[in-house]
């Protein structure tokens, strides 16, 4: 059988076309696979958030812990805090109804467990003019303590993040591991602690700031995908339809 010149000027194309038709597919349909894990994930959230807490899970689990089973879910646990070694995190709150930010700290503070493993607990917000803990004795809580709070994933340092500043004390991304090495701190957990608010009005820190960001775009992701595999279909066939009429 032979193909006709016009036949044959369109095999390439319509080649690359089906390929690309294929990796847009595939990634739509990824986007919707995600959507419903996503999905998902938020009823799990939603669904701990309003739950009573639970029991912290053991330091043997923590290496198979993964982000998404545990981010936001709501646990108690008993300890001591160890003052001494508090780091502090550049943050912001929002105060007002119109949505003002006020600039300080997060005090995040070693919590060391009864097997003498370690969780790093974001205390809560710090005002810049309360850096120093002596300016804030009374919240220094001594002694064994059973508190509550949301465990939280790692952030990552963004490309516009600065870095931290050890020597300072100041680091600008919570990641407790590195927060570990910098304050000397062994057998730290990797996840966070959000501390629920637990003090009195105005004692420092201020706990319960966690914000709850539940960002999913998935549909939109996917939607861009199938549009484009669309788009793709259209411009072909309009391209092979001229390639037919200059030929005859």
């Amino acid at each position: 059988m032979t193909l006709s010149p016009a036949t044959r000027a369109l095999l390439l194309p319509g080649l690359l076309t089906v390929l690309a038709l294929i990796v847009l597919i595939g990634l739509g349909t990824w986007q919707l696979v995600r959507l419903a894990d996503k999905e998902q994930q938020t009823i799990r959230i939603e669904a701990s958030l309003s739950a009573p807490p639970v029991a912290l899970p053991a330091e043997t689990e923590w290496a198979t812990l993964k982000p998404a089973d545990y981010d936001y879910r709501r646990v108690s646990l008993t300890g001591r805090f160890q003052h001494d070694k508090e780091a502090l995190a550049f943050g912001f709150i929002s105060v007002g109804v119109r949505g003002d930010t006020r600039e300080g700290f997060f005090a995040l503070t070693p919590f060391v467990l009864p097997d003498g493993s370690t969780i790093i607990v974001n205390r809560g917000f710090v005002p810049q003019e309360l850096r120093d803990q002596n300016t804030r004795a009374d919240g220094l809580v001594q002694g064994t303590v059973t508190l509550t709070g949301l465990m939280r994933v790692p952030e990552k340092k963004g490309s516009f993040t600065p870095d931290d500043e050890p020597a300072k004390n100041l680091f600008f991304t919570i990641d407790p591991l590195s927060i570990a090495r910098a304050r000397h701190i062994e057998r730290v957990a990797p996840f966070i602690v959000d501390a629920d608010q637990s003090g009195p009005k105005g004692q420092w820190p201020e706990g319960g700031h966690t914000v709850v960001a539940l960002v999913n775009n998935h549909l939109q992701y996917a939607i861009t995908w199938f549009a484009l595999a669309l788009g793709l279909m259209g411009v072909f066939f309009v391209f092979a339809t001229n390639r037919i009429n200059q030929a005859r």
